[in-house]
């Protein structure tokens, strides 16, 4: 890498350092806020699905929309968006400005967050350089989310829960000032943007994560989820100018990167949750300790970060995704049997690590092969695939732990979703295609 690229790489790592440690940064501090501007305790699920649902309802489209309109505007305007909601958050006092202020905080991130991994990408070229890339990207998102989680225990034991959105502000106006001095501006493209796939899938996507995080007040939602997830396939077919070109969508990288992405992420944010009320509820640790705790598991992910590339030049990247489930999996098992905290920091550790190495390398499958103008959509589909997970991971896990035997029950199930994800995806990459005209 040249000065300026290391520079500009540098610089979209910051920023997807923010973004992930925007999500995690709430986890500990919950009770706080919901004292702070009056939620209880059966409303707080709405601090994280007010983020969650334009997080991961406009993700796909907006990773497309930076395609066409260009990567480095919509950075700049997400980062924008960013900082806005962010003052907004911060000064709130009724739930209605808070949970406004952070599902604009959510939109923000499905239009910065595949903006700036499509530019990693495309400032690379496919093979080793853009897997060290991609490998440093996913140890800085590990950082984020574990640094979030710290973060968020220290600011709200020694200050106040707002200092959760406002250390946001400064860090995001030094990124945008940054990205307009260092980051080239680059052209969009012509074609038109595909309305009613955008809309189809939007909603859809919308109604899923509706769906899920609301549990059986709204399961209704996932029929019409099912119903315009449908729709936009179709419109997708007969579409000129697709949103999501099928070809793209029945590649098996993409498929296998898909799963693999929202397992990894959906599994491992489900036991960080699983944990932090494992660590506060039974084991009686603060938020301050237990953001503590989270950071030094969290150490180990940076390591996933870094040995991922090596591991994906020797094997497949699919293989690497499937080893990476794996040893998630069976880290997770050993939660099973965390009496102390310090066995819960040690199967974390391990899991998180296990959790890096599947999160570089579903990211690396999904955009391998692809031209530079569609590494937009494929970033957007990642980014899909881990906004998506860290949806739905928390409440299925939560509805299990919900029952008398507690997080026991929900961690085994963690194990063995991933466990069987790590299997599925090795024997279904190593299946050939039937013909020449198969997709890979």
């Amino acid at each position: 890498m040249g000065p300026r690229q290391k520079a500009v790489l540098a610089l979209l790592l910051g920023t997807q350092f923010m973004l992930a440690a925007d999500f995690s940064i709430f986890n500990v501090a919950l009770p706080a806020v919901g004292r702070g501007v009056g939620l209880g305790l059966d409303t707080l699920q709405w601090v994280a699905t007010a983020y969650a649902l334009p997080a991961a309802g406009f993700t796909l489209l907006f990773g497309r929309v930076a395609d066409l309109a260009g990567r480095r505007r919509m950075l700049v305007i997400g980062l924008g968006l960013l900082t806005a909601a962010s003052v907004f958050g911060g000064t709130a006092h009724t739930p209605a400005a808070l949970l406004s202020a952070r599902a604009v905080q959510g939109l923000s991130t499905a239009i910065a967050a595949p903006a700036a991994l499509s530019l990693i990408t495309t400032a690379f070229p496919e093979g080793p350089l853009r897997a060290r890339a991609l490998g440093l990207n996913g140890a800085v998102t590990a950082a984020g989310f574990t640094c979030g989680a710290l973060l968020g225990g220290l600011l709200t034991g020694f200050w106040s829960w707002r200092w959760a959105f406002l250390v946001n502000v400064p860090v995001a106006l030094v990124i945008l000032v940054a990205v307009l001095r260092l980051v080239p501006e680059g052209r969009g493209r012509t074609s038109r943007l595909d309305l009613p796939g955008a809309i189809t899938v939007t909603l859809g996507l919308l109604a899923l994560v509706w769906g899920v995080t609301t549990g059986g007040l709204a399961r209704w939602a996932l029929v019409p989820a099912a119903v315009l997830l449908a729709a936009f396939w179709i419109v997708e077919l007969r579409s000129p100018d697709p949103l999501a070109p099928v070809h793209i969508l029945r590649r098996r990288t993409v498929g296998l990167g898909v799963l693999g992405g929202l397992t990894t992420v959906s599994m491992a944010t489900g036991a960080t949750f699983l944990m932090t009320v494992h660590l506060q509820d039974t084991l009686g640790l603060d938020a301050a300790s237990t953001g503590l705790a989270f950071g030094a598991a969290g150490l180990l992910a940076l390591a996933g970060g870094a040995v991922a590339p090596r591991l994906i030049g020797p094997m497949d990247a699919s293989g690497v995704l499937a080893l990476g489930l794996a040893l998630q999996g069976l880290s997770a098992a050993g939660l099973l049997a965390a009496g102390n905290a310090w066995w819960v920091v040690a199967a974390l550790a391990a899991c998180y690590f296990g959790n890096m190495v599947a999160v570089v390398a579903y990211v690396v499958t999904v955009t391998s092969g692809l031209p530079d103008h569609e590494q937009g959509l494929a970033t957007g589909l990642s980014a899909m695939a881990q906004q998506v997970g860290m949806t739905i991971g928390i409440p299925l896990l939560s509805s299990i732990a919900t029952t008398p035997e507690g997080v026991h029950p929900a961690i085994a199930v963690n194990a063995a979703v991933t466990l069987v994800a790590a299997i599925l995806i090795r024997l279904l990459s190593r299946v050939r295609p039937q013909s020449s005209m198969s997709t890979p």
